[in-house]
C-alpha cells in the first residue's frame, strides 16, 4: 500500500512538472505563506515576502531538480500580472495627485539628485574595484526598473543581461533595508520615503512601502516612472563626463 501511494505521488509529480500547474501553484502557495509570515512578524525587514518567496522557490527547484524552464511554464502567468499591477499603482497616485502637484519642484530636485547619485556612485565604485568598462556602464541604470534599465545599458554599450541582475539585486537590497534605514534616520514623512524607495530601488522597495502606506506607495510609483526618464536622459551625459 505504501509502495502504491509512493508510486501515485511520483506520477502526480511527473504530471505537475510536465504542465504549467507546478509553477503557478508553487508560486501562489509560497507567496501566501510568505505574506502570512510577514504579517506575523509585523513586517520585519528579514520577512520581506518578495525575498522570502524568491529564496523558498529557488530552494524548492534545487531540491526537486526542477528546471527553471519547467517552473516558468506556470510562473509566466503570474509574471503577466506584473503589467496590470504596475498600472494599478496609478490608483494611489491619483489619490495623492494634489499633494504631488503642490510639491512638484521639490520632487523633481530630489529625483534628479537621487538619479545622479545612484548612477555616479555605482559606476565610480565599480570602476575603482577594477571592473571592465562594459560592467561599469551596466551599473549606471541599476536603480531603474528593468525594461528601461536594459534599454539604457544596451544604448550605452553595457551588458543588458548583467544590468538586469544588478537591478534585481538593487531592488531586493532596497526592499530589505529601506524601512530600518528610515527609522534609523528618523525619516517619517511618507512622501520622502516613497520618493527615496522608488528612486533608489524601484518597484521592489515601492511594493514594500505600499504595505506601510498608500502615500509612500504613490510617491514610490511616481519616482519609478520619472527616475527612468531622468536616468535615460542623464546617464549618457554622466558616462561622458566621468570618462567611461
Amino acid at each position: 500500500m505504501h509502495a502504491f501511494a509512493g508510486g501515485d505521488l511520483y506520477h502526480v509529480w511527473v504530471y505537475l512538472q510536465s504542465g504549467p500547474q507546478l509553477g503557478l501553484v508553487a508560486t501562489l502557495l509560497v507567496w501566501q505563506g510568505a505574506t502570512s509570515l510577514d504579517r506575523r512578524t509585523g513586517h520585519a525587514a528579514w520577512s520581506n515576502p518578495i525575498m522570502v518567496s524568491i529564496a523558498v522557490l529557488a530552494v524548492l527547484l534545487l531540491i526537486t531538480g526542477t528546471s527553471y524552464r519547467a517552473y516558468f511554464r506556470g510562473g509566466q502567468y503570474v509574471q503577466f500580472l506584473l503589467g496590470p499591477a504596475t498600472v494599478a499603482l496609478a490608483v494611489p497616485m491619483y489619490a495623492n495627485f494634489v499633494t504631488m502637484r503642490r510639491n512638484l519642484l521639490p520632487i523633481l530636485v530630489a529625483l534628479i539628485a537621487g538619479s545622479v547619485t545612484a548612477s555616479v556612485s555605482a559606476m565610480v565604485i565599480t570602476h575603482w574595484l577594477g571592473a571592465p568598462r562594459a560592467v561599469v556602464i551596466s551599473m549606471a541604470p541599476k536603480s531603474v526598473t528593468t525594461p528601461i534599465a536594459m534599454g539604457i545599458s544596451q544604448d550605452l554599450g553595457g551588458i543588458p543581461s548583467l544590468t538586469a541582475i544588478f537591478v534585481l539585486l538593487t531592488g531586493v537590497f532596497g526592499g530589505l533595508v529601506c524601512l530600518p534605514f528610515f527609522r534609523l534616520l528618523r525619516i517619517g514623512d511618507r512622501r520622502a520615503q516613497g520618493l527615496a524607495g522608488g528612486t533608489g530601488a524601484h518597484g521592489l522597495a515601492t511594493a514594500r512601502l505600499l504595505l506601510e502606506s498608500e502615500t509612500a506607495g504613490a510617491f514610490g510609483a511616481l519616482a519609478i516612472g520619472l527616475n527612468g526618464l531622468i536616468t535615460a536622459i542623464l546617464a549618457p551625459l554622466l558616462v561622458r563626463f566621468l570618462g567611461f
